[in-house]
């Protein structure tokens, strides 16, 4: 039997159904908003395949053509591999959920989320972390939830929740807002400059507009009353953590501050590999298994980095807990690239290449949900595996890779000109070494590889991550340490990755990642605080390295001239099956793009083919004027004058008695077909026949000449 419940989000209600459709999933939701709805399923296996040594959740979003009512594109008329905007929404979906799970616990989940129906204004990747949640609810899945999520915009100065595709248009902000009944536990998004105080407020707002979903989804739970499953979680045994603990002893904190990251990463190494010894020894090999030794190993190194925050007031590399590690920067490195800079934040280091391009180069895609559909500006960031100085597979963009290039490229657009600017844009970030947020250093080596390729940016933008180290007594945080510009083994063993870039201004991007069951509001506030004075500082420093956009471009970008012609006249600059435009694109060597309104933009690096360009499409367009002297050739020759091109494809007649300011008896006796002669229009009828004259333009001419000298 179904059972459904309904939330009022703000102006809208979200409705939630169980027990209707996929009834053999372990839980199953439908989730509605307006005509938007998708289905959201959960399974776990029953055991944990053998060997297991993590978690294998999998979270997966898709959408389908014909919940729009169409038919895919491509040849196959059929989905295929996920697009960005889906990976995007699975990683919403993973992020808050995967920390509510129960620690040592690795049955594989898999939460599959799919498209049913789109309205075209109301995203459904809300109602995707809304579906995952209450399917998980309903079923025998071991979580700690349930989750509210909603989307935030501000509209005229006003918050508004789950706005539609077209606010949304209007909005300052894009802010999607993950929480549990008290608190923070995750959010994304961009913002156009807003302040800490209204993003504070912001979050609030979110907050609020959670708790109705997620009383109905207790409520949902309830009356579908499933008891949760007996598990078996996957622990090292004690007497063998006491053993390993006892071995390593304070070796362990000498390791951890060794300087460098290579360096302490292989004095643990080291450590790791001798107790690892030792313990098979004394229990045997067949209790000491490699997943025992890392679990151990990694609770030890665990509880020593937090050790020494919380109760040393230590970080490993030796750093104050709101220092910025050492920055320096160069731009203008790569002579080929139409903008270049590397970044460097201690032992992070992004080079990023910016390109410009035609608008005929943004990218475009199906959109079924509404929304945009075509992107002026990309960011496109890449993690090789040399920049943490490691082997492994070498294959295209990873989700992780494709979720860093959004943050960085939605921190970024907000301070580009768009969709004015005439130029297409790609940032190519390529992290050449890695140790904390390359997100972030993505969005300052592209903000200085932008104003290096002359993009005329508004701002430069940079972004830092705050970390947070915790200690509870009970349910609530007791202590607390705030960690600016957190390097990866603080990631690794703390407890958040909170990511904010902007301006000095305001903020532009954020992305918080927890690996709490939440955070308090009133933390959050210091750690956004915490991230502005750290951003000024690093905003200061790019400023030693380049405070503006360069006043040129490079010789190797394409210039733009913009021109207007009569949208009537656009089929005959094409010419039948695009005769005129190829053969006009091919002697001038430029690139044309001619939009319905009539505006051409002519790009090329070449001047004296964008010359050309320009005067053979003024000329194909241009109107004959009267009262303008024009340089023409004679075409036809009759016995009572000659007919002359005075613009590509437009004659007039000059009747021989306008040939000469005497008498003309035969039309020969002055011009020849191909001669080149100065003509004065002088009339046009009412059928549009162009009447020349010879005779007064030679008259004009010669006055002109008598006046200069």
């Amino acid at each position: 039997m179904s059972e459904n419940v309904t939330a009022q989000v703000g102006a809208n209600q979200i409705h939630i159904e169980t027990g209707k459709l996929a009834k053999q999933a372990d839980g199953a939701v439908t989730v509605k908003l307006g005509e938007t709805i998708v289905i959201v399923a959960a399974v776990a296996a029953t055991k944990a395949k053998a060997g297991q040594d993590f978690f294998p959740l999998t979270v997966d979003y898709r959408e389908k053509a014909a919940a729009a009512g169409r038919f895919p594109g491509g040849y196959f008329k059929r989905e295929g591999r996920p697009t960005e905007k889906e990976i995007l929404t699975s990683r919403l979906i993973d992020r808050p959920i995967r920390p509510l799970f129960p620690k040592g616990w690795y049955n594989e989940v898999q939460v599959q989320s799919i498209l049913l129906s789109a309205d075209g204004e109301n995203d459904p990747d809300i109602l995707g972390i809304v579906g995952a949640s209450a399917a998980l609810m309903v079923s025998d899945i071991p979580w700690e939830g349930p989750l509210g999520a909603v989307r935030v915009g501000r509209v005229k100065g006003e918050f508004v929740a789950n706005p539609t595709h077209t606010q949304m248009k209007e909005s300052d902000l894009d802010l999607v807002y993950v929480g549990n009944a008290s608190n923070i536990v995750m959010y994304e998004g961009s913002a156009k400059e807003i302040t800490e105080a209204d993003f504070n407020a912001a979050l609030r707002f979110g907050h609020d507009a959670c708790q109705p979903i997620i009383a109905a989804q207790k409520e949902l739970a309830a009356r579908v009353g499933q008891k949760k499953r007996d598990i078996t979680v996957k622990i090292v045994p004690e007497e063998i953590l006491l053993e390993a603990k006892a071995l390593v002893g304070d070796r362990i904190v000498t390791a951890l501050l060794t300087p460098g990251k290579l360096a302490r990463e292989s004095a643990c190494k080291a450590i790791q590999e001798e107790v690892g010894a030792k313990l098979t020894e004394k229990f045997s090999a067949e209790k000491v298994t490699e997943f025992v030794v890392n679990d151990a190993f990694y609770y030890i190194q665990k509880e020593a980095v937090r050790s020494l925050v919380l109760n040393q007031g230590k970080r490993l590399d030796g750093r104050t807990f709101d220092v910025v590690r050492p920055i320096s920067g160069e731009v203008g490195i790569l002579p080929r690239a139409h903008g270049s800079a590397l970044f460097a934040r201690g032992e992070t280091q992004a080079l990023a290449l910016a390109t410009l391009g035609t608008t005929e180069d943004s990218q475009e895609f199906d959109s079924y949900t509404g929304g945009v559909n075509a992107k002026q500006f990309i960011l496109h960031y890449n993690f090789p595996n040399f920049s943490v100085g490691e082997t492994g597979r070498i294959s295209g963009p990873g989700r992780r890779e494709i979720g860093h290039g959004a943050l960085a490229e939605r921190s970024i657009e907000p301070m580009l000109p768009l969709p004015e600017y005439p130029y297409a844009i790609r940032i190519s970030s390529e992290i050449m070494e890695s140790n904390g947020s390359t997100s972030m250093a993505s969005v300052c080596a592209g903000s200085l590889a932008l104003m290096d390729a002359g993009v005329p940016l508004i701002r430069p933008v940079a972004g830092i991550s705050v970390g947070i180290c915790t200690e509870y007594s009970g349910a609530a945080i007791s202590r607390y340490q705030l960690l600016t510009d957190i390097i990866g083994w603080e990631d690794a063993f703390c407890d958040m990755d909170c990511k904010i870039a902007g301006t000095e201004k305001g903020i532009t991007g954020f992305q918080l990642d927890l690996k709490l069951r939440g955070l308090p509001h009133s933390i959050m506030s210091e750690t956004v605080e915490r991230a502005r004075v750290a951003r000024l500082f690093i905003l200061g420093e790019m400023a030693k390295v380049l405070a503006a956009p360069r006043a040129t471009m490079s010789k190797y970008a394409p210039r733009i001239t913009t021109l207007k012609i009569n949208p009537e006249k656009i089929g005959a600059v094409i010419g039948p099956g695009g005769k005129n435009i190829k053969a006009l694109v091919e002697r001038s060597g430029c690139e044309i793009n001619i939009e319905d309104d009539g505006t051409v933009k002519i790009y090329s690096v070449d001047e004296e083919g964008m010359r050309m360009a320009r005067e053979e499409i003024e000329g194909m367009t241009a109107e004959i004027e009267v009262g303008k002297i024009y340089r023409g050739k004679v075409v036809t020759l009759k016995e009572f004058g000659c007919f002359v091109e005075v613009l590509p494809g437009k004659d007039g007649l000059c009747h021989i008695s306008e040939l000469a300011n005497f008498r003309v008896k035969q039309t020969e006796d002055i011009v020849k077909v191909g001669d080149e002669i100065w003509v004065k229009c002088v009339g046009v009828d009412e059928k549009g026949r162009v009447r020349l004259s010879r005779k007064a333009a030679m008259a004009e001419r010669d006055q002109e000449m008598a006046e200069k000298t």
